[in-house]
């Protein structure tokens, strides 16, 4: 009898641990959809905040508003992706920055910087934004920037602008 019940609570853990397995695989199946939905090219086409903020994202030096116009590439099939704002006035040299991308729970977008000569392990520190208004030839993506105890808002609006 006992021989039985142990028999009985192994198959049913061994269920249990199979099943999670086809769970993971299709959460992270689902992740990679709406990634793929993503591929192509885009620009930023506004970005809206709270404008008595000077808000300087993604530790690039520059003032958001030079973002607008910029060009990012996103790559599924690797995770990878480039943006590429244009400078110009108060912007200065303009400049391309490679980057590795993760969509995760479907809204999640985290993206890291990869410097030239290093691989994306190597860099651990990263940006995560929320991903909204997902259509086929447009996005936004919500950034909130810890200030003074409080959170500014940042909402950075993509358009499609080539490549499917």
């Amino acid at each position: 009898m006992k021989k039985l019940l142990f028999a009985g609570m192994l198959g049913a853990s061994l269920f249990a641990v199979s099943c999670s397995g086809v769970k993971n695989a299709k959460t992270a199946q689902n992740q990679r959809s709406e990634f793929l939905k993503m591929k192509g090219d885009w620009q930023i086409v506004s970005i809206n905040y709270d404008k008595q903020f000077k808000v300087k994202p993604f530790d690039d030096g520059i003032d958001a508003q030079c973002f607008v116009g910029s060009h990012w590439r996103l790559i599924p099939n690797n995770w990878t992706g480039a943006y590429t704002v244009n400078g110009g006035g108060t912007c200065g040299a303009g400049f391309t920055q490679p980057i590795k991308v993760d969509v995760v729970s479907g809204n999640t977008f985290n993206f890291k910087k990869i410097a030239e000569g290093t691989k994306a392990k190597q860099n651990t520190a990263g940006y995560t934004l929320t991903l909204t208004n997902q259509t086929t030839d447009q996005f936004s993506l919500e950034q909130n920037i810890p200030f003074d105890g409080e959170n500014v808002r940042v909402v950075y609006n993509f358009e499609r602008t080539g490549m499917k």
